[in-house]
Parts: structure tokens; C-alpha cells; sequence
């Protein structure tokens, strides 16, 4: 029998045809099993099994070594685009290199986090660029075209853009709504995922959690009429783990899993990632939507395709077309100088009063103090390391060892209860094969080993290291630099390298006992049970045993914790000793602010708070050193110490990093990419997502931050000079001067911002349009060119539904901060003014508004719309100069809910009932006389359970 041929594996036709011969051919159950997460291999047809997803956040994730790259804020605070790029192909290179001899490490990666750092107590702020659009979009087209790489048609990996849409809270993230208004949406949270889609080198998006504006993201029609109308290049939309499901389960949005999963698939989703490797859960909720008619093959078909040209763009179809197919550059020594380039171009100096660079050629001696002295922190996201550098050892390396001491400021306990002293078994800790480069033991081959023995409690005392991270939240860890940690098993043993894992095993947290002076339960926080004593060793409650509340804590084990000594005095005397001090604090990323879990302050753990106060105490020369994925309110440090540096978690070269950085190898040039605040009172709620109504973030912010949005000091000086700015046509031309008038070779980040002189509605106070990092010899100088779509000056009009550049005259800012202005510009943009509302021809949509206070957007329907809702007495909508021409004699609301819209225009004032509907959706029309002319504006309150959808007005002469 002749073989039939197949057109999709002939190379010379283009994917489109390939792909239309191979879903000819494809069975229908074969097509719906494509579109779990996990697809099956079609062995009759010679394809292999595929898998979406692939975390690689800052290096491959999750499938053991690889090159750790600084956190992806991190990456955000170098500000330099060309070494973002350099990051994301390398990243990309050792995806595939991985792929080669791994086949479960997958292609089409999940990365880059573009979601904006709108709020500092975000818990996965971690994984995002920047509060500013500008940053994030241009370090994300950066990281992705390397992702991505240059060729064609075949890409070196697929990037996935997470979390579409204003996911910005981890608390109770799959039932709480986003309420976006229609600026705050096209003028933020869109436009972060939008220049990123159009550069090319995005392969689709993953929607988040959350809902926006009362609807889930998996079914968000912005899918359709925003995301995908931005490319004619073909996106894939992989749903979050778990999310499908949520739809029906904790959202309650639909009322049974078919229905929920046509939705989706309708709305835009491609991929389910939903029950692990267990596809046939979701296969079968989309054959039962088939059977029900709420699918058609249709729905399923257009999903593949998009599936489909994944797949041949990452040269599955073609192996020996596909020049990526061969790369074998894994920790290349390219790779690793890259790593360390990464992390010096990322720390930031916050202060420095001349103390900052230390000479490494004096003797002087210097004290490495702090709880992450010497620690190399990892986060979710990241790979196992190869190579690792701490502060400590950077600075040993460099300053030399003879001159470094070291004390890390844990308070040194022990724990005793009625059975005796919290006593640490004799163990080896683990073969030689559990370790890494350096001796480093690899936490996830000990995390939750049970053939070490439990705890025990006796007559002779264990010492073990305290450290409070703040909350309450506590670890301990064993002379052997092992943590406390709970196994499936239940028992305490002294078996983890670090705190991790997706629930991590190693944090407790204190409760006082009343009436027991000194005496302390302790919770286990992984699995919500107390610690207890028993005779076969220290364990938490069985996990059958239901026991709650009272009954719980009655069970606990109530143990005395005794202060060897407090980290504190052993920080001083270090201090006291030493010539310099540096102080390294910051946070855990897997402890209080993390993936499902927000922050709750901006403050500094007391702990360390206490420690940089005894080093300063001690000696004056006191250098603070911030690791950390996140900003903390430093008022007072930055107020009395000479030095402050932050950098985020710097990955496997961070101890390098910062060490070159402190003896003026290379001069600091990272910038801030978010605001630091001053205090918890300056924040508004982690819910609020109108950073216009509460000026969040540097665009609206009016106080006086600690640290500024793009603040960060350098060893050298910088002049600025020579500006020139003029309108090309639909561009803005700009170019200045930048010299450096120190005496060491430096970087400098010129920064661009715009700034409307007099918008007619609430404007940024700057915005930032451009940025370019410098290297520059002393004395040397660039001349530096931006161009800027004049569209980038504009805002969502919401008076007339459309992108608006104003008219009128735009001051041009160049500086090296968002407060630190040096150069100032006017253009004047020409054009006649968008004008008054006209209401009469449009109506009103109820989200549509200039002001608000106390109300929230809702859905209007299922599939489309938003709505307005009050969740406050006191609740006001404010519509500016809506142009009532001759006259108007009726209003007409559309509303659904029970209760009342009262309507106020130039101070008369109607109230319109609303009876009670048959649902939410239910909208229906009531109208009420109301006389008004000319262009006023229009106030409305809402009472009860009222979702108003509109207003339209009835002119006098209908």
C-alpha cells in the first residue's frame, strides 16, 4: 500500500497550510485532547506528546540546576534593556539545553510577570518589572525577543505573559474583583502587556485569577477585543492551574463545570491547566459542553490552530530546519559573567554621605553583619543553584578573609518543656551527592526527608538559632545550619537547608501562653497545628485528629524559650571591633510576602530593625545593605546612617556583586523601579485599584517619598545639558547631553518624563516616555537621542470612548529621577479640544466617570459590559461637563438590583426608584423628569443593592 503524503511535515509550505492539512487529520477527541496542558502523543500520526508551560522567570525554574539571574524586579532596577535581552536568550539557550536532555522541561515558557508594581504589599511584587508602564513594556520586550531569539519563523522558546489583567493582591486572589476604571485600564494595566504583544516576540498570555470589574479573567471579553486585536500574529491563552475549576468552585460564576469551560474556551482560553497531568477531567468537561450545545467544533477547532502554530513555530515539525534545536550553552562561562553583570548592574545606592567605596586596598578591618549576610536567598521561580555567592563570601573574596568578620545577629535559644531540653539528634546531613558547587546542599532533595530522626526532648540542651521574620512568623534552625522542619509524616526534625517549597515546611509562629510566664506554644504554620511532645519524638498533630481552636492549643506542648544570647549584642561587639560594618537585612522570599500571601507592612522585622541600630550604636561607620524582593519604609535608617544600598535577590552571583559594588570596582548605577514610601500611612488600601482617584504610584503620588521612583546614586557626577525637543509629525524628537564630571567610569540612567501643563482632566504629575543607561568615561560625554510617539501624551477620553492627545502644551523633563529633574523642554501640540460630553447622542455609561467615592464596577452581564455599584453610603459618581445642548426634559436610567439613582444636575436633583429585578443582569429601564441645559455637570448617588448601567437624557424637543 503507497503512504499517503502528509503536507503538514513539508517544511516548504507555509504553517497556515500545515496546519489545515493536520487538523483534517486529527480525530475530534484527538483535538480536545490538545487543549489540556498535558496533550498526548497522536502516534498514528507520528507527533509527539507536548506540555504548555515552562517557568523561567529569571532562569529555568523548577527542573533542578541551572544559571540563577537576579530576580525579575531586580532585572526591572537595572533600567537596561540590551542586558535584559542578553539575560532572556541565555535563559532561553539553557531551556533548550535542558530540553535535550530532559524532554519534561517544555518550550513554551510562562514568563515574564508584567503585572505592575502598583502596591508595595503585593506578595508577588517580586515577579514584576516596575510601577511604570514604560519600564515594564520595555524590559519586557527585552527579555522576550531573547526568549524568543531572531530567526523568522522558528522561535527559540514560546513566552507566555502572566497575569493578564490588574493583578496586584494575593489575599483571596481567585474571589476578589479588580474595579478598573476605563482610564485606569487603557492608560495602565493594559498598555503593560500591550507594547510587549506588539513587538513581536510574545507567544500569548496567561489570564490571572482575579476577577476585573466583577467578571473572572478566564472569561474576560478583553481578550478578544483588546489583547488580540493589538497582533495579527497568533496567541495562545494557557489558563492558571486551577483556575478553570475556580469558575464554578470558589467564584461560583457559573453553575456547572460545562458551562464554565465553554466560556472560557469562547472567551479566549487555549490551553487548560487544571488537575495536573490528569487531562481527562477537563476533556471531558469539553466533550459534556459539546454534548449540551454549548460548544460547537468550531470553538474547538480555532483553539488548536492556535495550539498547533505554537508548536510548528517551535520547530516540532521541523527538526533539522530549527537552528535552536541544537543549542547546548548550559552555565557557560558566558553565562555566569552574565549572571554577575546582571546583579551589579542592579543595586541600587539609596545614600551615601561619602562612606561608600571602602578602599580594599586598606587594613582596616570590616564586620559582614545581619541575617542575610550570609545567605543567598532564592524564590519561588527559581533554579536550583550551581554557583553560589554571599555577601559574605563576596566580600571575603575581595576585601580578603583575614580582614572580614562575620556575625549574623540570630538570637541563640534553647527550648524546654515539662519532658525536659528540645534536644537535636546526631546525624550525618546528607550524602556528598546532595551537593551542589561550593558544598551548597540542595533543598529540595533534604525539604521533608524522613530518614533523619525526629526531635526528641531530654536532659541535654540543643542550641538553635531564632529569627523572627515579623507576624509572629518564626525559624529555627540547628548548630549544623539545618531549619525545623515538619514532613508528611507529622514529626520535627532538623532537616532543611532553607525554607521553601509551595507550602513552606520550616516557619512557626509563637503564641504567649497566658498565664505561663515565658511559656509559648508553637504553630506550625504549613499545616496549621501545634508543635507537641510525644514519646517517639517532637511532632505536630496527626493529621487525622480534628482538633481546633481551644482544643487545639490545649494540646500544644507549651514550651519555655531561654535567650542564650540576643543577636543584637553579638552585632555590637562585632561592630565595636571592626573599622566598617556592613549591615545586610531584608526578607525571605518564601516568608510574609510571596505567591499567596501579601505583605502587611512596610516595616523592617524588629529584629533587624534592632540589629542596624546596635551596629550603628557600636560604630558609626555603618553600611546598610538591603536584600530583598520587595521596599520597606527605612525613614529612620536613612536618616541617621552614612550608606544605604538595596538590591533585590541577586541570584547566584549576588555576594559578588554587592562586594565589587562596596569597593568601587563598579560604580552603582541601578535605579528604583517603584517608590519607596515613608510609612504604612502612606499606602492606600491593596484592593484599590484606581491609582488616579488615590494617586498611587509616582504618576499621581503628592507627598514626599523616602526614595523616589528611578532614585539611585552613583559614584561619579553627571551633568545634563543641551536639551532640544521638537514635534516631528507624530513624533517627539528629543536629545541631550549627558557628561560625566567625576573621576571613576560610571554608568548613568538618563530618564525622560512627560508632563501636561494644563490637562483638562487629572493628569500624571510626570510620565515616564524614555530611558537609556550609560557608560561613560570621566569627563566624557554622549550626546542621546529619544523618539516618542506623540500617542505616548495621550489619555483614555472617557467623555467621548477614545485615545485622546490633548492639545495644548507638554513640558519635556529629562533627569536622573523621577524628582530629580535637570533639563526641562515645552512642545506645544496643536489640534482642536475634544469638548463637552456629548450626552445626548452617547448617554452616559455609569463607568465612564471623571470622579467617584464609594462605588465599585461590576459586570453587567456574563460575557460583556461593566456596571456601577455603591459599597458605601456617602457614594457619588461625578460626570464633568456633559453638554446638555438646548435642553433635556427626561432621564433614563438602565439598572438592575432594588433601590434608588438620584440624579443631581446644575443643583436640581431627581430621584428615580428602582424595584427589585429578577437578578443582577436583570437591567431594565425607569426614567424620571429632569429639566437641565447648556454643559453642566452630572452627580449621581446610588442607594441599596442598585447596579446602574447608564443614563441617556431626553432632549426637550423629542
Amino acid at each position: 500500500m503507497t503512504e499517503q503524503p502528509q503536507p503538514f511535515r513539508d517544511p516548504q509550505l507555509p504553517f497556515a497550510q500545515r496546519i489545515d492539512d493536520l487538523l483534517r487529520r486529527l480525530t475530534l477527541d484527538e483535538r480536545i485532547a490538545m487543549l489540556h496542558q498535558f496533550a498526548p502523543a497522536v502516534d498514528r500520526l507520528g507527533i509527539g506528546a507536548f506540555r504548555t508551560g515552562q517557568e523561567a522567570l529569571h532562569g529555568v525554574a523548577w527542573m533542578g540546576p541551572a544559571t540563577v539571574f537576579p530576580q525579575a524586579v531586580g532585572l526591572g532596577a537595572t533600567w537596561n534593556d540590551e542586558l535584559v535581552r542578553r539575560v532572556g536568550e541565555a535563559v532561553g539557550n539553557e531551556v533548550r539545553a535542558k530540553r535535550a536532555k530532559d524532554d519534561r522541561v517544555g518550550l513554551n515558557v510562562w514568563a515574564p510577570t508584567v503585572n505592575l508594581l502598583r502596591h508595595p504589599l503585593w506578595g508577588r511584587g517580586e515577579e514584576g518589572y516596575a510601577e511604570d508602564t514604560a519600564l515594564t513594556s520595555a524590559i519586557a520586550v527585552a527579555y522576550t525577543r531573547g526568549l524568543r531569539g531572531d530567526h523568522p519563523h522558528y522561535w527559540r522558546t514560546a513566552p507566555v505573559l502572566k497575569h493578564w489583567l490588574a493583578h496586584n493582591n494575593e489575599t483571596d486572589r481567585d474571589i476578589t474583583s479588580s474595579s478598573v476604571r476605563p482610564r485606569v485600564l487603557h492608560e495602565y494595566d493594559l498598555r503593560a502587556f500591550r507594547d510587549a504583544v506588539q513587538a513581536g516576540a510574545v507567544a500569548g498570555v496567561m489570564p490571572a485569577y482575579n476577577l476585573v470589574n466583577g467578571r473572572p479573567n478566564h472569561v474576560s471579553p478583553l481578550l478578544s477585543q483588546q489583547l488580540r486585536s493589538w497582533t495579527e500574529q497568533s496567541l495562545v491563552v494557557c489558563s492558571d492551574a486551577g483556575a478553570p475549576s475556580n469558575l464554578v468552585d470558589s467564584e461560583h460564576y457559573f453553575d456547572t463545570h460545562e458551562e464554565a469551560t465553554a466560556a472560557a474556551l469562547k472567551a479566549g482560553v487555549d490551553s487548560f491547566t487544571d488537575h495536573g497531568q490528569e487531562s481527562a477531567v477537563m476533556t471531558g468537561r469539553i466533550r459534556g459542553a459539546l454534548e449540551q450545545g454549548l460548544l460547537d467544533e468550531h470553538d474547538i477547532d480555532t483553539a488548536v490552530r492556535r495550539l498547533l502554530e505554537l508548536r510548528f513555530s517551535l520547530g516540532e515539525f521541523d527538526p533539522g530546519l530549527d537552528q535552536y534545536a541544537d543549542t547546548t550553552a548550559f552555565d557557560t562561562a558566558e553565562h555566569r559573567a552574565l549572571a554577575q553583570e546582571a546583579a551589579e548592574q542592579a543595586v541600587v545606592l539609596l545614600k551615601n554621605d561619602g562612606l561608600l567605596p571602602l578602599d580594599p586596598e586598606e587594613r582596616g578591618t570590616v564586620a559582614v553583619v545581619g541575617l542575610l549576610a550570609d545567605a543567598c536567598k532564592l524564590d519561588w521561580y527559581s533554579g536550583t543553584l550551581i554557583h553560589r555567592s554571599t555577601p559574605l563570601d563576596g566580600i571575603r573574596a575581595r576585601f580578603g578573609a583575614d580582614r572580614v568578620t562575620f556575625a549574623e545577629g540570630a538570637d541563640l535559644v534553647r527550648l524546654k518543656c515539662a519532658a525536659g531540653w528540645l534536644q537535636i539528634p546526631e546525624t550525618d546531613d546528607g550524602d556528598s551527592a546532595d551537593r551542589g558547587a561550593e558544598g551548597a546542599l540542595d533543598p529540595a532533595l533534604l525539604a521533608g526527608r524522613t530518614d533523619l530522626p525526629p526531635l526528641t526532648c531530654g536532659d541535654t540542651p540543643s542550641e538553635l538559632a531564632l529569627v523572627d521574620w515579623g507576624n509572629g512568623v518564626i525559624t529555627l534552625r540547628d548548630p549544623a545550619g539545618r531549619y525545623l522542619s515538619v514532613a508528611e509524616d507529622g514529626y520535627v526534625r532538623a532537616s532543611a537547608d532553607e525554607p521553601g517549597g509551595w507550602i513552606v515546611q520550616e516557619t512557626f509562629r509563637r503564641e504567649e501562653v497566658e498565664g505561663h510566664v515565658g511559656g509559648h506554644r508553637l504553630l506550625h504554620i504549613g499545616t496549621g497545628r501545634y508543635v507537641s511532645v510525644a514519646a517517639d519524638g517532637v511532632k505536630v498533630a496527626d493529621a487525622d485528629e480534628e482538633i481546633s481552636g481551644d482544643t487545639a492549643a490545649g494540646a500544644a506542648t507549651v514550651f519555655e524559650i531561654e535567650v542564650i544570647e540576643h543577636g543584637e549584642d553579638t552585632v555590637a561587639r562585632a561592630a565595636a571591633a571592626a573599622d566598617t560594618v556592613i549591615v545586610v537585612v531584608g526578607n525571605d522570599a518564601h516568608i510574609n510576602g510571596r505567591e499567596t500571601e501579601d505583605r502587611t507592612t512596610l516595616d523592617l522585622p524588629a529584629q533587624q530593625e534592632r540589629l542596624w541600630r546596635a551596629a550603628h550604636a557600636a560604630n558609626p561607620r555603618t553600611v546598610l545593605a538591603v536584600t530583598s524582593a520587595y521596599p520597606y519604609a527605612l525613614t529612620d535608617a536613612a536618616a541617621v546612617l552614612p550608606a544605604l544600598l538595596w538590591t533585590a535577590h541577586g541570584g547566584q552571583a549576588a555576594g559578588t556583586a554587592l562586594a565589587r559594588i562596596l569597593a568601587g570596582d563598579v560604580s552603582p548605577a541601578g535605579r528604583l523601579p517603584q517608590t519607596w514610601y515613608t510609612s504604612d500611612a502612606e499606602l492606600p488600601g491593596l484592593l484599590d485599584y484606581d491609582i488616579i482617584g488615590s494617586r498611587q504610584t509616582y504618576l499621581y503620588y503628592e507627598g514626599t517619598p523616602l526614595f523616589p521612583f528611578g532614585h539611585g546614586l552613583s559614584y561619579a557626577a553627571f551633568t545634563y545639558s543641551g536639551a532640544e525637543a521638537e514635534l516631528d509629525g507624530d513624533l517627539l524628537r528629543v536629545s541631550l547631553t549627558v557628561t560625566n564630571t567625576g573621576t571613576v567610569a560610571a554608568d548613568e540612567v538618563a530618564q525622560l518624563y512627560v508632563r501636561a501643563v494644563a490637562p483638562s482632566v487629572v493628569r500624571p504629575l510626570r510620565q515616564l516616555v524614555g530611558h537609556r543607561r550609560l557608560h561613560l568615561a570621566p569627563g566624557a560625554g554622549q550626546r542621546v537621542d529619544f523618539t516618542v510617539s506623540v500617542t505616548e501624551l495621550g489619555h483614555w477620553d472617557v467623555a467621548h470612548g477614545r485615545w485622546t492627545v490633548e492639545p495644548g502644551t507638554y513640558e519635556i523633563q529629562a533627569g536622573a529621577s523621577s524628582t530629580d529633574i535637570r533639563l526641562t523642554a515645552v512642545v506645544t501640540v496643536g489640534g482642536e479640544p475634544s469638548g463637552p460630553r456629548p450626552v445626548l447622542h452617547r448617554g452616559l455609561e455609569a463607568a465612564d466617570y471623571d470622579e467617584q467615592l464609594a462605588t465599585e464596577i461590576v459586570d453587567r452581564a456574563k460575557t460583556d459590559g461593566d456596571a456601577v455599584t455603591a459599597t458605601a453610603p456617602g457614594n457619588e459618581l461625578l460626570y464633568r461637563r456633559c453638554d446638555f445642548a438646548a435642553g433635556i426634559r427626561v432621564v433614563a436610567v438602565s439598572a438592575a438590583g432594588e433601590g434608588a439613582v438620584e440624579v443631581t444636575v446644575d443643583g436640581r436633583t431627581t430621584d428615580i426608584d428602582i424595584p427589585a429585578t429578577e437578578g443582577p443582569y436583570d437591567y431594565r429601564a425607569h426614567e424620571a423628569p429632569l429639566t437641565a441645559s447648556g454643559v453642566l455637570d452630572v452627580r449621581v448617588t446610588l442607594r441599596g443593592t442598585v447596579r446602574l448601567a447608564g443614563l441617556t437624557f431626553i432632549g426637550a424637543t423629542e
